[in-house]
């Protein structure tokens, strides 16, 4: 559960879709004691991977050579939205994603080998899509920023030395299922951003478009529905006027990856409903921000408390001191942490979620 995001505080929702327990703020995880990654369960439905045909060459394809290991399904796992995610998907055989980039709707298919990455884009954005396809994969990120003596974070950032933080240069496709997942679960935010894509995105270009597989939708789409439209998807009015008054500031809002994180920050947050959790999760995502610290999140304070003090429950203010010592890659430790399984005590009943356009 999200705590903070002011006067307008909006429901958030949990990383792992199956969890039913309170709600939580942050996206889903890739690796879990208990649950698949994403490169298993599509393994397991090839029928959804899309394929390529011989008449369906890429408009654009380039390698890129790699300086140093890269773990590209760890890396891009955050913009992932779940197993039926229609605009991203991750397989044994690399990462497709669906974008809308300012020259128009574009795929990409992002393949890694042990020292290059292939890409390859499809449609009108292409090109822009290949120019940021080396940020998207980690690639401008400096894993080597995080120094640091503390003996866990240390063997964690040992342990995955392909793990950079991905930068998607797209701030209105992080937000918009952000705002989806403030305090509800999972399974709830990703079923509302799943109905709103296959509602009103459009076809994916290229070979994902016959694996059915979609464009987010544009935001002067979302920008024209009234509240009550969104209300089949499980958004309730003030989430649903936020994503409207979102999408209606998107242009603006899309500058924010040339600013520095301070003032792209406070630019998202000049929005009614967009508070300081909602902002960070963009931040992460969209320019790649090492320091973005989801602050108001329900389960990252226990997280943090627990693998740096051993303490079973964190507050937002002790979470912050005990990060003080990384500070600039706060955000880098916090994946670490997310990654290494490590769990704090559970207390309390599960959240059962609810279905707002049940009422």
């Amino acid at each position: 559960m999200c705590l903070s995001e002011g006067l307008h505080a909006i429901p958030r929702g949990p990383r792992n879709g199956s969890d039913r327990r309170a709600p939580r703020c942050d996206t889903e995880h890739v690796e879990h004691p208990t649950a698949q990654t994403p490169a298993q369960t599509l393994a397991q439905t090839p029928a959804q991977t899309p394929a390529q045909t011989p008449a369906q060459t890429p408009a654009l394809a380039r390698t890129i050579r790699l300086d140093g290991p890269l773990d590209l399904g760890l890396t891009v796992a955050p913009l992932w939205r779940g197993h039926g995610d229609p605009t991203m998907k991750i397989d044994r055989n690399g990462v497709w994603r669906v974008t809308r980039t300012p020259q128009g709707p574009a795929t990409l298919h992002l393949a890694a080998k042990r020292d290059a990455l292939d890409v390859r884009a499809w449609g009108p954005g292409a090109a822009w899509a290949m120019d940021a396809a080396p940020g998207l994969a980690g690639l401008e990120d400096e894993p080597g920023g995080l120094r640091t003596s503390h003996p866990l974070i240390r063997d964690l950032a040992r342990r995955r030395p392909g793990l950079r933080l991905p930068k998607s240069r797209a701030v209105f496709e992080a937000i918009l299922p952000a705002i989806a997942e403030q305090k509800v679960t999972g399974a709830e935010a990703h079923r509302a951003f799943r109905g709103l894509v296959l509602a009103h995105g459009d076809r994916a270009p290229g070979p994902a478009g016959n694996a059915g597989m979609r464009v987010p939708p544009a935001p002067e789409t979302l920008a024209r529905l009234p509240y009550f439209a969104f209300h089949p998807f499980g958004l309730e009015r003030r989430r649903a006027e936020t994503i409207r008054r979102v999408a209606a500031e998107a242009r603006r809002l899309e500058e924010a990856t040339r600013l520095s994180p301070a003032e792209g920050q406070a630019r998202l947050r000049a929005i009614p409903g967009i508070g300081p959790w909602t902002a960070a999760e963009v931040a992460a995502r969209a320019w790649g921000d090492p320091d973005a610290v989801s602050v108001g999140d329900f389960h990252i304070p226990n997280l943090v408390a627990w693998a740096l003090a051993h303490e079973p429950r964190g507050s937002d203010e002790r979470m912050l001191e005990l990060l003080a010592p990384f500070a600039g890659q706060r955000g880098r430790v916090i994946r670490l942490l997310e990654l290494s399984g490590i769990q704090p005590p559970r207390y309390g009943p599960r959240y059962a979620g609810r279905r707002i356009e049940a009422f």
